[in-house]
Parts: C-alpha cells; structure tokens; sequence
C-alpha cells in the first residue's frame, strides 16, 4: 500500500484531492495535513472521513521538527503539496504570513523528502501545486506557457514564485523526483468566500454591495475545481519527472462581464426580477499591484497527458450556484467572527 500525503487537504482545492483520491485508490493510504486555519474546513470532508483508507493530522508545515517526526512515522511514498496561503488581498496586508507558510514551509517537505527517501526515488514523487500569478501580467495579447519568465507582482505570487524555484533547485541539486503545476483560477463547492465567486453569491443572497476592483476590467481564466483535481491526478500518476504542466480552463472573462451573468444567474434561481442583482455592483478602490489578465495555455497536459476540461464556464458556474445555495449552513458557518472583520477591512471602509 502507498502511503501518500496531501498538505492542505481540508481547503478549497485541498478537500477536492483528497476526496478524488480516497474514493479512486482504495489501495492507496491517503494522509491529509492541514493547520486549519480560516480556510481549512474539515466539513469539506464529511462524507469521507470514515473511509478505512483516510487519516487527518493537524499541524503547520512552517514546524520542521514536526515535519520530520511526520515523514518518519508515515515514510511517505509521494507528497501532494498544496497547503500555502493562496489571497492576494491578505498578502498586501501581512506579506510575513506568506513568506512562511509558502517558502519556509515548502523547505522543511523538501528537505523531509530528501531526508526520508535518501535518494532512493523508485516510485516516489513530490508535486508541487502553484499558480499562473507566478508568470505576472498579460497585456491584451498572448497567454501563459510553461516557459513564460517569471514575473510576479504581489508578495503571494512572489512567496509562490519562491517556492517552484526552490522545489526545481531541490530537483536539480539533489536529483528528487518533482513536477509542478500552475493553475488558474479555480471555482467551484467548499470554496471560502474571500474570493470572488462565493463572495458575491453569498453577498448577492444577503442583498449586500459587491465590491469590484476599479472597472472590472481585469480578466481571468477560470478553471473548475473538480477538473483541476482530475488533472492532479493525471499529474501525479503519469507526469514526467522534473517537468511543469500548465492548468487552464480556456475560460477567459472579464471581471465585470462574470459579476453581470452570476447576477443573471443569481436572479433566476432567486425568483427575482432581472436586473435585480445587478444594481448591488458597487466598484471600490482597485487592488494594489493588480495584474491586468491571465491565459493559460494547457496544450502540454491535454497533448501528453491527456487532460481536458469537462464543462464550459457557464454551465460550471450555474453547478456552483447551485451548490452554495444548496449548502446554505456551510456557507454560514463559515462567514462568521474573524471573516467579518476581514471583510469590513478589506471592501467596506475603502
């Protein structure tokens, strides 16, 4: 039986992993460590928990001594690495948080992998999980390859930056078995409502201002999160050592242009009149250091690999709508205490 840890395994993305690869490979014992801070929520879990082939541990990847003491206990077979601080917002506002968790944290799996494997590599892989905010900004032309420089604009796309670099010195110096990915946004159930789909369905819901950036001009490719998960798993089993794959959905849309059809969306399943929603569309200050848009080109995984996204946009975010207005008592649950705090900071008083 392989033993395979997953970090972050309670978050948005985390939670879609794990459970694909609980129910997928029975065979597999699957370890999910996550801190649980604001947007670990091991509710994403529920209907896997019980599973004979699942183990949670809490704990904090930035603690090296306990990173070590994990890897001897378990001697993993490979690492799925996602647990990082992942928004831009918090990381204008503590940059320090990211710096350790996505940096220091990385170094001490790095250096535990290195450790425990003892260069014996036969069957073992460390995935790294990253972003297209690596690659900076795109003006109205072109689109991310997996050999565009890295250009990165905000102290969470820097600290991520940081990290790919170090897993590839990891690769190149001490010859560990890695591949990384770089994904765009991601949408979809169990994501927190900082970012903004379920922030503006849920403010939508609420009949609450939706605070957009600027003029909503900046574009972004949205991938649903349950095709990230599949390719992760394509990434994992059969990517190629030492090698990245970009992740896209070939979703391309305005910021403003997706707010409009979610209040189109919004309005249909709430029974209200059309228009309704769209008059909450409030725009406040824009983002420091917003970049302008992002493309993926994910030639190289459909080509090699295989992978292609399962459902256009528009069908994805209706799915979405659907989930978060089904799941009413999760997305309550976590948008009390220290979220409201964070939301008034961040949109209220610009």
């Amino acid at each position: 039986m392989k033993t395979i840890l997953i970090t972050g395994g309670a978050g948005f993305i985390g939670s879609h992993v794990v459970r694909l690869f609980v129910n997928n490979y029975p065979d597999y014992k699957i370890v999910n460590l996550d801190k649980l801070t604001y947007a670990g929520n091991l509710e994403n879990l529920k209907d896997i928990e019980d599973k004979p082939n699942y183990e949670f541990v809490k704990g904090d990847i930035v603690d090296g001594k306990f990173i070590q003491d994990l890897f001897s206990k378990y001697n993993f077979d490979g690492v799925i690495h996602l647990a990082a601080e992942s928004h831009v917002d918090r990381s204008i506002s503590n940059p320090m948080e990211f710096i350790y968790t996505n940096i220091v944290g990385t170094v001490n799996l790095l250096n535990a992998v290195n450790f425990i494997w003892k260069k014996d590599y036969k069957g073992k892989k460390f995935y790294h999980i990253s972003t297209d905010e690596v690659y900076g900004s795109l003006g109205k032309e072109g689109i991310f390859t997996e050999d565009t420089p890295y250009n990165p604009h905000s102290p969470y796309s820097a600290s991520k930056a940081s990290s790919d670099h170090l897993v590839r010195a990891y690769h190149d110096t001490f010859g560990l078995p890695i591949v990384i990915s770089n994904c765009s946004n991601n949408y979809g159930s169990f994501q927190f409502p900082e970012k903004l789909i379920p922030l503006f369905i849920n403010n939508i819901k609420n009949n609450k201002p939706l605070p957009v950036y600027g003029e909503g001009i900046n574009i972004r490719d949205w991938l649903f999160v349950e095709d990230h998960a599949k390719a992760i798993d394509l990434i994992f089993h059969k990517g190629e050592t030492g090698e990245t794959y970009n992740i896209g959905g070939n979703n391309e849309w305005k910021n403003i242009d997706l707010i409009r059809k979610l209040c189109e969306i919004m309005d249909d399943k709430l029974g209200r009149e059309k228009g309704t929603s769209a008059k909450l569309i409030t725009f406040v200050k824009d983002r420091a250091g917003h970049d302008l848009r992002y493309a993926i080109d994910s030639s190289k995984l459909q080509n090699e690999l295989g992978w292609k996204p399962s459902l256009d946009f528009e069908e994805g975010l209706e799915k979405t709508v659907d989930w978060y207005l089904e799941n009413e008592e999760w997305l309550n649950n976590v948008t009390f205490g220290d979220y409201q705090k964070y939301y008034n900071e961040q949109y209220v008083k610009r």
